[in-house]
């Protein structure tokens, strides 16, 4: 029996020319945490399918951790960071190995990148970043882009590679993203050891309501869970990309959603999409710091046709500079935009609740009369 294609996912995987691919950890290794083999071949396999289809794919990969250990002889995953950090700088060049033989096999290549979070938050990094990604499409080779766990300290002990995977998506402005995870997709309630449950198939808007369901739960061998799978579908689909959640260990993941086929979740975009610098701005780069706001500056903002001014600021936090992404925040904590700031923290501060007249006054020559100009001002959806 053929299954029935869905309308709706037809039009998103279609019309989708590039697909960012993330898979975990716990999908690639076996019950002793060690690197499968096998499960890399079965996956190289589906992306040389997809990209039989005339698609491009970038593939954010975990793993290195799992494939150290079995080349190191270790029988379960270190406690100790630099043992973490050892087996991850081992396990890297297998993994790649490992991909480059499988893609290999239907003639195509794999191609390393490994990122930190310092990569995306300088402007020039990025864009050669992204330059690098297009050529390696222009060649037909797979981009590998890893977490770097052998220098990347805070990542290695409480990040993971989904929130990585969103933003190499909106870094190619890519309209899929398709985590294949433990889990067939979202379930709207625990389901418990054996795995069976009420999956989610569509969530038109993800909400706070939509996030509650995410648990707390981990993969055994990975670093994230649902919550910060559903992080990053958010972070996509507030830059207007789609998100399918599935699972990595059932067969033939890949080709069946490009079939149609009801797999897993699928979060449907809803933000407006922003070109690259905006997405770079509001949704990528981590903020220096944060300009706190009245409500009528917030209002003010929230138009989209406003720019952010001194007389609306009333505190400054952190330590930046001119050039700067910031975030703004209301008087109640909640950070509703970001920008690139106009001025440097010592200055901000000293026009803070000023008039445009009042603070030219008190920095002599201003070059500027916004703080933060509309033009380089992203709201957070």
């Amino acid at each position: 029996m053929v299954p029935s294609r869905d309308l709706v996912r037809d039009d998103i995987v279609l019309s989708a020319r590039t697909w960012v691919v993330k898979v975990g950890t716990s999908v690639l290794t076996g019950t002793d945490g060690r690197l499968d083999p096998a499960r890399i071949a079965h996956l190289a396999e589906q992306i040389s399918a997809v990209m039989d289809s005339g698609r491009k794919v970038a593939l954010v990969s975990s793993g290195a951790v799992g494939a150290g250990l079995g080349q190191l002889g270790l029988t379960r995953r270190p406690d100790n960071l630099r043992q973490l950090q050892a087996a991850a700088a081992v396990g890297q060049a297998y993994l790649i190995r490992a991909y480059d033989e499988g893609l290999k096999s239907h003639g195509r290549h794999a191609a390393q990148l490994l990122l930190t979070h310092e990569d995306f938050d300088s402007r020039l990094r990025y864009l050669n970043m992204r330059n690098t990604v297009t050529a390696l499409f222009e060649y037909d080779a797979v981009p590998i882009i890893n977490e770097n766990d052998t220098i990347s300290v805070d990542e290695i002990k409480f990040g993971d590679n989904d929130r990585l995977a969103a933003m190499v998506t909106n870094l190619i402005q890519t309209p899929l993203l398709v985590i294949l995870s433990v889990v067939d997709g979202l379930y709207r309630a625990d389901p418990g050891p054996g795995g069976s449950g009420d999956i989610v198939r569509l969530v038109p808007h993800l909400d706070e309501e939509i996030l509650a369901l995410a648990g707390s739960s981990r993969s055994a061998g990975g670093t994230g869970g649902m919550q910060s799978k559903l992080q990053a579908a958010r972070l996509v689909t507030q830059a207007g990309g789609s998100v399918v959640i599935a699972s990595g260990k059932k067969p033939e993941p890949l080709t069946r959603i490009l079939a149609g086929e009801q797999v897993g979740t699928l979060f449907l975009a809803r933000g407006r999409t922003h070109g690259a610098r905006k997405r770079w701005i509001g949704l990528t780069a981590r903020p220096r710091g944060h300009y706190v706001v009245d409500a009528g500056a917030r209002r003010a903002l929230e138009t989209g046709t406003k720019s952010l001014l001194a007389i609306g600021i009333v505190d400054v936090l952190g330590d930046f500079d001119k050039g700067d992404v910031v975030g703004i925040r209301d008087a109640e904590g909640h950070e509703f935009a970001r920008g690139l700031t106009n001025f440097a923290t010592p200055d901000a501060r000293q026009i803070q609740g000023l008039r445009t007249e009042q603070a030219r006054l008190a920095l002599g020559a201003v070059l500027d009369d916004e703080v933060v100009h509309k033009d380089n001002l992203v709201l957070l959806a």
